[in-house]
């Protein structure tokens, strides 16, 4: 079992025994704070910049959800990565964006910790907009910068790497290899939690259903498993009803507020602070969810009201099924057999393309 620092193996064991308050969206309240477009050095709508030119409006946005009852906040470093930057020419300012990030994000929870209640800091690593399996970027680029982002957010001071929003098995891969090197380069130890998002359509962006998801995830050593954006908590409550049942990692989840409606003024979440906590609270009582928050359309007040519904509640974990087995991109297939050969290949047509057949 790997040493974790103290405040990180809390944060774990917090996870595992009671419910921790995550926050909710950042870019949301980015856009309430109405940077400037030289706030944004001209690179618009690159959140992370702000990390450098405008501290003052990211650390007010983490007072904002500490207030609200949050106990652990994310970064704003969810586009600190290879994909993100490189539209913007900037990919060699990952590390330093990164660890200014991280910066921001622990020294406002110092600011709020007290002996009775830590507050702890979660590094975002989001997906990018290169997705590996299907040539968009090769693995061994992205998994190099995401340990390089990693890297800064370790000595920026974060208590855990979350790679959320993973759209694609093999970019989440990616990430967690790439964390995992970096916290050997570091020699700090951290957790890594992942959440991956499964669209309307019942899988995730490249069609992996969830078993497919816990199976890989799983193998790879992370320390919690969970859910993330896409859609409301109704639409998440199968996929978690499966990981409460085949896994014992710990459980994340922080779904939108609810599916987003298309308007002329942007997209609109329609779920309130009340609903939300309701949805959560179940995900607590019923699959045993222990770190919970929001993602797309979450505000302050949608905080508040999940942290008062699941405020002293334990996570009630039915008791979990081993069911050893492997995946494809797309599915878990239990080693289970009945009567038959299992077949593990892929169907090919040598006539189909002459690079193949030679």
């Amino acid at each position: 079992m790997s040493m974790f620092t103290p405040r990180s193996q809390a944060l774990l064991e917090a996870i595992r025994s009671r419910v921790v308050v995550a926050d909710g969206a950042m870019g949301t309240m980015i856009q309430e704070a109405k940077p400037s477009l030289a706030d944004f050095q001209n690179y618009e709508g690159c959140n992370e910049v702000l990390n450098v030119t405008r501290p003052d409006i990211i650390k007010s946005i983490h007072a904002r959800y500490l207030e609200s009852g949050s106990e652990a906040i994310e970064t704003n470093t969810f586009g600190a990565n290879w994909a993100n930057l490189a539209e913007y020419s900037i990919e060699e300012r990952i590390e330093e964006l990164a660890q200014a990030g991280a910066k921001i994000a622990r020294e406002v929870a110092d600011e709020y910790t007290t002996a009775e209640k830590p507050r702890w800091v979660l590094g975002s690593v989001g997906p990018g907009t290169k997705l590996p399996s299907l040539g968009h970027a090769p693995y061994s680029q992205l998994r190099d910068a995401y340990q390089t982002q990693v890297r800064g957010m370790l000595h920026g001071g974060i208590d855990a790497v979350l790679v959320e929003t993973a759209q694609d098995l093999l970019q989440a891969k990616s990430a967690i290899v790439g964390a995992k090197r970096a916290i050997s380069e570091t020699g700090i130890q951290v957790p890594i939690l992942v959440s991956v998002t499964i669209e309307t359509t019942g899988t995730m962006l490249m069609g992996s259903e969830i078993g497919a998801a816990l199976t890989t995830l799983q193998a790879l050593g992370v320390d919690a498993i969970g859910l993330n954006c896409a859609t409301g908590p109704t639409e998440m409550s199968e996929h978690l009803r499966y990981l409460s049942r085949f896994s014992s990692l710990p459980i994340v989840v922080m779904p939108n507020a609810g599916l987003p409606e298309l308007t002329s003024d942007g997209a609109y979440y329609p779920l309130t602070p009340s609903e939300l906590a309701t949805a959560q609270l179940q995900f607590v009582n019923d699959y045993g969810a222990g770190l919970v928050g929001g993602c797309c359309g979450t505000t302050p007040d949608h905080i508040a009201a999940l942290a008062a519904a699941v405020a002293n509640k334990q996570p009630h974990r039915p008791e979990t099924i081993v069911e050893p087995g492997l995946a494809s991109l797309y599915q878990h297939q239990p080693y289970d057999q009945t009567n038959t050969y299992l077949s593990i290949g892929e169907r090919t047509n040598a006539n189909g393309s002459k690079a193949f057949r030679e």
